[in-house]
């Protein structure tokens, strides 16, 4: 393998000429570039286009498994250290089973715990990330400690300790991803140092002549792969799962009771080789064909990771990347234990494979239960009919005990078919708070309310951090307005409740960090007025965000805070 690495130059504050340590299972690119005082643990590998140089800040250590995808850059002040896990003082650590994806920025002084991942081209500088953190696209970390297991948002400016101590916990969906991400680097890994090596080259290059030469005389394909039919993402799972030690379990379950999880187990794999596990994964594929099936992972902890479906009814056999579903407007994904897309617009494209058995749950709303279990709220359903909305006296749906998304659907669907022809609507709760971050309606009597009708609350419990307390309800109005009557609605609500109303803006620049600036007070005795102001201010702010505010005077507390406007 030729490696492209060389000593520290030598400069004014260091003449040490300190050359890289690197081990013999780490695979460097040859179009990255090693300088200096780094060490590069066990099966690390640096993808194509990576530069890490410790010729100011030094030393680095990156930890074993770890990844450092293309593009990565990882630098260092010759002033300010961190303590690694070893005590000794570096310009940069990162710990082992960490993944810094495409174009990251790692600036020291900086410490990467194990088990991060660190999303598509984000900065950390002058930070300490603790273990099992999970950042995503385009954040930017300066001169923080994040505490272990915290989940960084896209497009997130973390830059004082009081934004940092705010943020949510990691969920399992997450680290099962950050877990699968490092797998398939690793794979890729030992690909790379395979194809560098003749005698392991050698007989796969044979092979695929003997296959292409098959083919050529008999004019069918013969690459056979453990004599079976899976993809190679779920092959290469396999033998990672073996590899480091995991037990490997299966289950299937039909079309019918898939909603309900009642997965059964099938065949325990007890295997020593890939090959084994592939053909006892294959008799499980062939005895439930037309049912869902799904591998996974135990540890020593009895944990599962790596939770994937690889069989569905309609015949799919595959790995993760092999199926799609109907794409929504989001960003992460991984797989929950149902075999659906987990999405919370975390900074990855998703698929969102839930789909409603009879069309009565729009795509927003869907978004809406994702996002609210993966910040850790609890979800419920209320109903009320048209006699008693007027009085808001909402009464509750069965209660919604679901830690997937799919059975939380499937409780609001079962909620919106026992109330027809009544209001539903949904409700995120914040347990630890004991208050309600999210009120949406999602049923008016004559029918589900269409995504259109749901744009204004859908964001607001992740753009309102302090005060998210959303209030969506319809009737008639006939006010001369372009607002929509939902939020008609709520000004109705308010005023007849006694709160204040006014109106923030912020430009899409200053959006992320939370500057939002008053457009006044709205001093209005009837609705009229009050519509007639707040549609002014939509004009004045045309091209920004702008939403309303309800305040409680007594309290001097907000009771709504709802974005009505968008760029």
């Amino acid at each position: 393998m030729v490696v492209y690495s060389m000593a520290a130059p030598p400069t004014p504050w260091s003449k040490s000429l300190a050359e890289p340590k690197i081990h013999k299972t780490a695979f460097v690119h040859p179009t990255s570039q090693v300088i200096g005082d780094i060490e590069l643990a066990a099966n690390v590998i640096v993808a194509p286009g990576t530069a890490v140089r410790a010729d100011e800040g030094t030393p680095f250590y990156i930890g074993e498994n770890t990844n450092l995808q293309d593009g990565v850059v990882v630098h260092g002040l010759e002033q300010g250290r961190v303590i690694g896990d070893d005590q000794n003082n570096y310009s940069v650590w990162i710990g082992k089973n960490a993944s810094i994806t495409h174009m990251v920025l790692i600036h020291g002084p900086a410490y990467i715990g194990d088990n991060c991942f660190i999303g598509f081209r984000s900065t950390v500088f002058n930070a300490r990330l603790g273990a099992g953190c999970i950042v995503m696209m385009h954040a930017l970390i300066q001169d923080v400690e994040i505490p272990p297991g915290k989940y960084v948002p896209s497009g997130a400016i973390i830059t004082n300790q009081q934004q940092a101590d705010r943020l949510p916990d990691v969920q399992a969906q997450d680290q099962q991803f950050a877990h699968h991400v490092v797998g398939v680097n690793q794979s890729l890994r030992a690909g790379y140092m395979c194809a560098d090596d003749v005698k392991c080259i050698t007989p796969i290059r044979e092979d695929l002549g003997r296959s292409r030469k098959n083919k050529a005389d008999n004019g069918l394909e013969v690459i056979e792969v453990y004599n079976n039919n899976l993809g190679a993402e779920t092959i290469e799972q396999v033998r990672y799962l073996i590899e480091q030690g995991y037990k490997i379990g299966t289950e299937h379950v039909d079309q019918r009771r898939f909603r309900t999880g009642s997965w059964q187990s099938c065949q325990p794999i007890e295997a020593r080789s890939v090959g084994e596990a592939i053909s006892i994964l294959e008799s499980c594929l062939a005895e439930h064909s037309g049912e869902y099936v799904r591998l996974f992972g135990i540890d020593k902890g009895k944990r599962r990771v790596l939770e994937t479906v690889i069989q569905r009814p309609d015949g799919a056999v595959g790995s993760p990347g092999t199926f799609k579903a109907p794409t929504t407007s989001s960003s992460f994904s991984s797989y929950n234990g149902n075999g659906n897309s987990y999405s919370s617009d975390r900074g990855y494209s998703s698929d969102h494979s839930y789909t409603t058995s009879n069309g009565s749950i729009p795509a927003e709303t869907v978004d809406q239960v994702r996002q609210l279990l993966a910040q850790g709220y609890k979800i419920a359903s209320e109903h009320v009919d048209e006699r008693r909305f007027r009085m808001g006296t909402w009464q509750s749906c069965q209660p919604i005990e679901a830690t997937s998304a799919n059975e939380a659907l499937s409780a609001l669907e079962q909620c919106i078919a026992n109330h027809q022809g009544e209001y539903v609507r949904l409700v995120g709760i914040d347990t630890k708070a004991k208050r309600r971050v999210l009120e949406t309606i999602i049923q008016r009597p004559n029918g589900p309310v269409t995504q259109t009708s749901q744009t204004h609350s859908q964001k607001s419990f992740e753009s309102s951090p302090s005060y998210s307390y959303t209030t969506s309800t319809a009737s008639p109005i006939t006010t001369n307005t372009n607002l929509s009557s939902e939020v008609v609605e709520q000004l109705r609500q308010l005023l007849a409740s006694g709160n204040k109303i006014s109106a923030e803006h912020v430009d899409q620049r200053r959006f992320r960090m939370g500057s939002w600036t008053s457009c006044g007070p709205i001093q209005a005795n009837s609705l009229q007025e009050a519509t007639n102001i707040l549609q002014r201010y939509l004009t004045e702010y045309q091209g920004e965000y702008v939403r309303l505010i309800g305040i409680e005077p007594k309290a001097k507390r907000r009771v709504l805070e709802t974005i009505i406007q968008r760029p």
